[in-house]
């Protein structure tokens, strides 16, 4: 039963990898493509981790995927985060039919 199910993650998982790749290809800027390859692949890898998890159980290689699946959703946000702040700092120009810009107005705000 748990190899149904570890590999109904893996399936899931490999699908939000493949159209988190699928949006840095497609989508027109340097922050639209974070936001797509950051969501969907920790989402679809931390996905794929768990279904190894469930195939291995609680052995070496199960508790080592979950310890990565830990260190892949605290640190790929915040690795987006400072991405896409220095992108902005650095003058990187979002797309031209980006609805808002928060980052411009907490500069703003500060000054």
């Amino acid at each position: 039963m748990n190899e149904i199910f570890g590999l109904i993650f893996i399936i899931v998982g490999v699908a939000f990898d493949f159209f988190g790749c699928l949006g840095l290809v497609r989508l027109p800027d340097v922050y639209n493509r974070l936001h797509s390859s950051i969501k969907c692949v920790t989402l679809g890898t931390s996905s794929i981790l768990f279904g190894l998890f469930l195939f291995k159980g609680f052995n070496e290689a199960g508790l080592k995927a979950l310890l990565c699946i830990l260190f892949l959703i605290l640190t790929a946000p915040v690795t987006a985060h400072v991405l896409s702040r220095s992108a902005h700092k650095s003058g990187v120009k979002l797309w031209e039919k980006s609805v808002c810009d928060k980052y411009s107005e907490d500069k703003d705000a500060l000054s």
